[in-house]
């Protein structure tokens, strides 16, 4: 989500990586996975780790750097979006299979998929956009059938006592370019922003009204849980949260290659202001280890790239540290 063309991806599929990195590394002594814990802190002042290990035996242990520290994490709460739809079609109050509308009343800015497109689509298309391509548009159609208000009780019953989401990703770039909270100045505005027109003077990222917050012991605590069947009634649901999670593109860059993961990343670039997040969960024979990895920064453009390698090669090796 960049200040000055709006129209960049909030997932992380735009920067290219590599997986070969940590291929082959042997787990780490817990002195070692200590030292990567600092080592990610050093990335910034706001950087953020917390991994919850679960053996076969239902011991745990936890790895934390900051992990208190409520920071922007951008499309990683979209987990929570998914979570409280499933929960609706649990109920009978929703279907995967009806038919939901896109077009400009709900494009939003950082949608690869949707952008552009008019007519209609399953509302199971629209989740696997949100969580597979961060697809901010699929984001807002998902939000306005449950709405925002229920996906908040949801976070609140969770126990995630920092996290904070927007009322859209449309309200959220709103306010953020100047708008009251709250408002919706619509694709045309957007549009506007794109062109350098803005409603007002701008506000941050981190804010008490239209947000994305969270810490990184939040983000491990809601995958702990959700996935343990803590959050739904049937194992259909889960299974279904579980699939749709599963495809999103920031889990083969971060856990071990061949290794199943559940989870969902963020990113924003605003002004001067950077983000990245990745959360989730790596399940393997012997244990399962729930992760969460933020960094915060302000600097130039010029520094996302070199930002973005670091971020995801140290977070990469904690993670080849911890497994079993």
């Amino acid at each position: 989500m960049n200040r000055r063309t709006l129209l960049g991806t909030a997932a992380f599929g735009a920067l290219s990586f590599s997986l070969s990195s940590c291929g082959g590394a042997q787990p780490l002594r817990k002195a070692d996975i200590e030292q990567g814990l600092r080592e990610f802190g050093d990335l910034s002042p706001n950087a953020a780790v917390s991994i919850s290990v679960q053996g076969e035996d239902g011991r745990r242990q936890h790895y934390a750097h900051k992990a208190q520290q409520p920071l922007f994490v951008g499309s990683a709460v979209k987990t929570f979006i998914l979570g409280q739809y499933l929960k609706e079609v649990e109920a009978g109050r929703l279907a995967e299979d009806t038919q939901v509308e896109i077009g400009p009343q709900v494009w939003s800015p950082g949608s690869p998929v949707f952008i552009g497109l008019q007519g209609s689509t399953t509302a199971k298309s629209v989740l696997e956009a949100m969580s597979a391509h961060s697809d901010n548009t699929a984001t807002d159609v998902a939000m306005n059938a449950v709405g925002a208000d229920k996906v908040r009780a949801l976070i609140k019953t969770a126990g995630l006592n920092e996290t904070r989401i927007p009322d859209s990703t449309r309200k959220l770039f709103s306010y953020l370019a100047g708008a009251p909270s709250g408002t919706d100045i619509g694709w045309s505005g957007m549009l506007d922003m794109q062109n350098g027109k803005s409603p007002g003077s701008s506000h941050p990222p981190i804010n008490p009204h239209q947000t994305m917050l969270s810490t990184a012991s939040d983000m491990t605590r809601w995958y702990d849980q959700v996935l343990a069947g803590g959050i739904f009634k049937k194992p259909e649901t889960l299974a279904e949260f579980k699939r749709i999670s599963a495809m999103a593109d920031a889990m083969p860059m971060m856990v071990p290659a061949d290794t199943m993961a559940y989870g969902k990343g963020g990113s924003i670039d605003w002004e001067d202001f950077h983000c990245f997040c990745v959360a989730g969960q790596m399940v393997q024979p012997t244990q399962r280890s729930s992760f969460c990895f933020i960094v915060n920064w302000k600097g130039s453009d010029e520094s996302v790239p070199g930002m973005f390698k670091e971020f995801k090669e140290r977070g990469r090796r904690l993670l080849q540290g911890v497994a079993a």
